[in-house]
């Protein structure tokens, strides 16, 4: 069944149209004012002014307000067992924030059945569905076993295609003293066991996780097995992140809180995208990315949510991008861009975060006339309909 969305007073396509740049379709995302959109088998069939739309089986009258493309969220940690709070309450009385935090979310996801971590995955991915996030991706990390890696994925791939494989998230606790044996583990055993159900492979590149050759070595052999590499780079300081996924081919390199120039200028002569996650900065205390250079340097930009249960266990991308304006200096249109277009190009996916035709029909409808309202009314609910696939989600 075909429908038509008339009336949108906004419609952000992020699709390059007569007279629009490549750039500026990047940067601003290409808007369409008194629009229609028609979604048909799954896709979208048409986009054009409300007065030239062609008639559909469903007409669903936007009455003025705004309609963006699905968010797609390009990094999340939703395999998991138990809650940080406490961790998280000390923090904001004074304690800094550290790598080492992840061990006891380990404990916690080891000891619990599937069921359990598959009810919790699955809750997190409604959450986020209601609040507009259309495609996702998920890591593993948390079990930093052979069979709690393995069962970590294979539970992950049930709910989105997006999969990666963390088996180097940090060092298995049994193995702090003979890091080498984990890091074989990791190349070895675990992605033999991990590879049939993912799509990425990933490292936290970081002091207290992993150094440079360690990463290279891990994201080597995940290549070898057939998945594509992103690393978590410089989130906790300055450090060789940045680089060793550029040299990599990393889809992305995310978190890019502490970049020297010469990262920034790595990023720039490459595809790999820096994905920013304000909402770790907000968590954590840390700075902010530096957005705004990034953006200005010409390096391709994604926002994240990073919804895990540590150092961000938030599920909210409008949220984000509220930091995103505020705290890291980005438009309200590049931020929109960031966390559709931005996500799918860390994801190297074409086909959504933007609603050109053809593209898959993932649609979000505001309560609001304007994109800016995301930023304008921080913590306010506005997301009034999504549709994913053409089908509209039952609300919450």
């Amino acid at each position: 069944m075909s429908t038509l969305i008339t009336n949108i007073g906004e419609l952000i396509t992020n699709a390059a149209g007569p007279g629009v740049t490549r750039n500026e379709a990047e940067r601003d995302g290409a808007v369409l004012f008194d629009a229609a959109i028609v979604l048909d088998d799954g896709v979208v069939a048409w986009v054009g002014a409300a007065a030239a739309a062609p008639a559909a089986d469903e007409v669903v009258d936007a009455a003025g307000r705004a309609v963006l493309p699905g968010f797609v969220d390009s990094h999340a940690h939703l395999v998991f067992a138990g809650e940080r709070g406490g961790e998280f309450a000390a923090r904001m009385a004074g304690l800094a924030y550290s790598a080492g935090g992840i061990r006891s979310t380990v404990t916690a996801t080891r000891a619990a059945s599937d069921a359990r971590l598959e009810g919790n995955l699955r809750g997190l991915a409604a959450e986020m569905l209601a609040q507009g996030i259309t495609t996702l991706e998920c890591k593993s990390g948390y079990g930093l076993t052979v069979a709690d890696e393995a069962r970590s994925v294979a539970i992950a791939a049930q709910v989105t295609p997006e999969v990666t494989y963390l088996g180097a998230h940090v060092v298995a606790p049994e193995f702090q003293s003979d890091p080498g044996g984990y890091l074989d583990l990791v190349r070895g055993p675990m992605l033999a066991a991990c590879a049939p159900f993912a799509k990425w492979v990933d490292v936290f590149c970081e002091d207290g996780a992993f150094g440079a050759d360690e990463a290279r070595a891990v994201l080597a052999a995940g290549r070898s097995a057939g998945l594509q590499p992103r690393v978590h780079a410089n989130q906790l300081g300055y450090g060789p992140g940045v680089q060793v996924a550029v040299e990599a081919g990393a889809a992305s390199a995310d978190h890019c809180t502490f970049l020297s120039g010469s990262d920034i200028d790595a990023l720039a002569s490459s595809p790999t995208v820096a994905t920013l996650l304000p909402g770790v900065e907000f968590s954590t205390r840390q700075p902010y990315p530096d957005a705004r250079t990034l953006l200005d340097a010409g390096v391709t930009v994604a926002i994240a949510t990073d919804c895990n249960p540590g150092s961000c266990f938030t599920s909210s991308m409008p949220f984000c991008i509220a930091l995103a304006v505020r705290e890291m200096h980005m438009t309200t249109r590049e931020a929109v861009w960031a966390a559709t277009a931005g996500g799918a190009r860390a994801l190297r996916r074409y086909d959504v975060g933007q609603l050109g035709v053809g593209a898959r029909a993932d649609v979000i409808m505001l309560s609001a006339p304007s994109h800016s309202y995301l930023a304008y009314r921080p913590g306010v609910p506005q997301i009034a309909a999504v549709w994913q696939s053409g089908r509209l989600v039952p609300r919450p």
